[in-house]
């Protein structure tokens, strides 16, 4: 009961400015989880985009695949960026381990999936409503393209709004290529497992519920961007 008492003190001094080292953990998480979502969506949406809307070899397990790596445990990709860039490792050269660089790669490798089969559906169901009507209209396939990701921009949204929200809640893969370093690379998650470790519950509660109140503003955001398609379409 003492650390949830201490809790709101210690938000009200957040929001008020008084604590400036947790607005730094909270504007390094955001930017890092807003990084890596851009960067995954460059990539996701095109593949995305081919995968639905052209037919080719591979494509069912290019399906299966995506729809598994949804699922990918978030410390065998860091695993995997560490060797990348350690020093021993191919990306060494680079010298970003344990730099918000690192940290946005493996973001970015967990949410590429994520928004590429999402967005993929989205295209698919758009395409299977549209098609036939854009066919009729003997619609170029460029056209048919364009019009399809037109109507579906919303939709799109939606879906990098979920890849942000799971980077924004990710801690196991920054936590090793990021080495929650005071400063530098400490985000929510990684802080809020230290705090926890040290036993500062009520450090650790406060960026718990600023770290909900993130994750809830992004899905209502999705929530509002899914009614705003459904009554465009209706």
């Amino acid at each position: 009961m003492n650390d949830l008492a201490a809790t709101l003190p210690m938000i009200t001094d957040l929001l008020a400015g008084r604590q400036p080292g947790l607005w730094a953990i909270v504007g390094l998480s955001l930017q890092v989880s807003a990084l890596a979502t851009l960067v995954a969506s460059v990539l996701a949406l095109p593949l995305a985009a081919a995968i639905a809307l052209f037919d080719f070899h591979g494509r069912n397990f290019l399906i299966a695949l995506l729809n598994a790596l949804m699922g990918l445990p978030a410390v065998v990709v860091g695993l995997v960026v560490y060797l990348l860039l350690s020093r021993a490792g191919p990306l060494g050269p680079l010298g970003i381990l344990f730099t918000p660089s690192a940290m946005v790669i493996a973001q970015a490798i967990l949410v590429l999936p994520l928004v590429t089969a999402l967005a993929r559906q989205m295209l698919e169901d758009s395409l299977r409503e549209l098609g036939p009507y854009l066919r009729s209209l003997k619609a170029s396939r460029t056209n048919l393209v364009l019009t399809v990701l037109t109507e579906t921009r919303l939709s799109l949204l939606t879906a990098l709004l979920a890849g942000f929200g799971r980077a924004a809640a990710e801690v196991g893969a920054v936590m090793i290529v990021g080495g929650n370093i005071e400063g530098v690379t400490r985000t929510m998650t990684t802080a809020i497992a230290l705090e926890t470790s040290k036993g500062d519950l009520a450090l650790a509660l406060s960026l718990g519920f600023i770290l909900i109140a993130i994750v809830l503003a992004v899905n209502a955001c999705a929530q509002w961007l899914r009614v705003r398609t459904h009554a465009a379409l209706g």
